[in-house]
């Protein structure tokens, strides 16, 4: 008997300023989804958060363009009574969502809670991961509690910098020196980093900053490697054999990554078993310090000067084109993007089954 076809919504575009990145990876998923086992419902939040549902997909795309639905002004309000179905006591005509979105409001938490109150399953991290993974100060803090290396750094709000910049800075020149990188503490695809060599760069580079996030993090500067290392499951994850990524930029930015070229995967990475397998080690702890599920991709420095390993960040939704680093890292360690897919689908209504085993309140 052929087991019957499951229905995925998918989700995509969003507000954020990766947008178009996010466009890249539909196309990708709906190029490689086995439409034996799934129809695909299109789900396109355009660049002013509206909602536009189309057409189910039972065949693939032929161009990425197709992707950008408009369905006019109700199109929100539609596609939102769909997705609602389940709580209005109607049979949901979705079985599960699968959000492709990167940065703020997709890959931070606002969606999942979403998508918990639709009492929908969907793939990947659930809210607290997805918030945490998102904050790299909250995510540093739950490393440090977790035991994992990792560089010096420091961090504030716009209200204590226009209190106490000349303190603030003063410290960073203290425990940091310069270069050191100056991020804003929630976005993804390194957009608003800057390598700072001084204080007039370190102040520009921090103004800059707090034009994306009403709070910065600045982070030492370490002559490194650049490791990565993909985490596939739920309560008992696997790791992925780890990848380089070498750029001939000055470090690895939203150009280097997107645009211009200037960087390279290595896969698997040129290094020996022995740290193959602590990097491996890591990367699961990492994923389970912010209480992950589905898939995250860790980022590593390994130290060109003694060997050391420290963690950069988790991106709970990472790049997922076909050329992607996540799905390379898989590929080579055995799982194709198609068979890739299946599993992430399936843990996302695994974990959702469980969920709906507690109890929310008393007898």
């Amino acid at each position: 008997m052929t087991a019957a076809k499951l229905t995925v919504g998918l989700i995509y575009g969003g507000k954020s300023g990766e947008h178009e990145v996010s466009l890249q990876t539909g196309f990708s998923v709906l190029n490689a989804i086995d439409y034996n086992k799934y129809d695909v419902v299109p789900v396109y939040i355009d660049k002013e958060g509206r909602w536009n549902m189309g057409q189910t997909y039972t065949a693939a795309p032929s161009r990425p363009e197709e992707l950008q639905i408009s369905g006019g002004p109700e199109a929100t309000s539609q596609a939102m009574s769909i997705l609602w179905q389940k709580l209005s006591g109607q049979e949901s005509t979705i079985d599960v969502l699968f959000p492709l979105l990167h940065g703020t409001y997709g890959e931070d938490g606002t969606i999942q809670g979403l998508f918990e109150m639709m009492d929908m399953p969907y793939v990947g991290a659930g809210v607290l991961a997805s918030s945490a993974g998102m904050d790299k100060v909250i995510m540093k803090k739950l490393f440090a509690q977790a035991g994992l290396p990792q560089c010096k750094y420091e961090s504030f709000i716009t209200a204590e910098y226009e209190a106490n910049k000349h303190e603030i800075l003063g410290v960073i020149e203290h425990n940091l020196g310069y270069p050191c990188f100056v991020k804003p503490a929630n976005l993804g695809s390194s957009v608003g980093i800057t390598k700072a060599k001084d204080r007039s760069e370190l102040e520009r580079a921090i103004e800059y900053a707090f034009r994306y996030d009403l709070k910065v993090i600045v982070e030492e500067n370490i002559d490194a490697r650049e490791v990565e290392v993909g985490v596939l499951g739920n309560e008992l994850p696997l790791a992925s054999v780890p990848g380089e990524i070498v750029s001939t930029s000055d470090y690895y930015d939203y150009d280097a990554k997107y645009i211009d070229g200037t960087s390279r995967m290595v896969i698997p990475a040129e290094i020996d078993s022995e740290l193959a397998e602590n990097l491996r080690e890591l990367a699961l702890r990492a994923f389970k310090a912010i209480d992950g599920s589905g898939l995250c991709r860790a980022d590593f420095f390994v130290s060109r000067v003694d060997g050391s390993v420290m963690i950069n960040e988790v991106n709970t939704m990472p790049g997922f084109t076909a050329f992607s680093m996540y799905p390379l890292l898989w590929r080579e360690t055995g799982k194709s993007y198609s068979e890739l897919l299946d599993e992430l689908i399936q843990l996302g209504i695994d974990r959702y089954n469980k969920r709906r085993q507690l109890q929310f309140g008393r007898d």
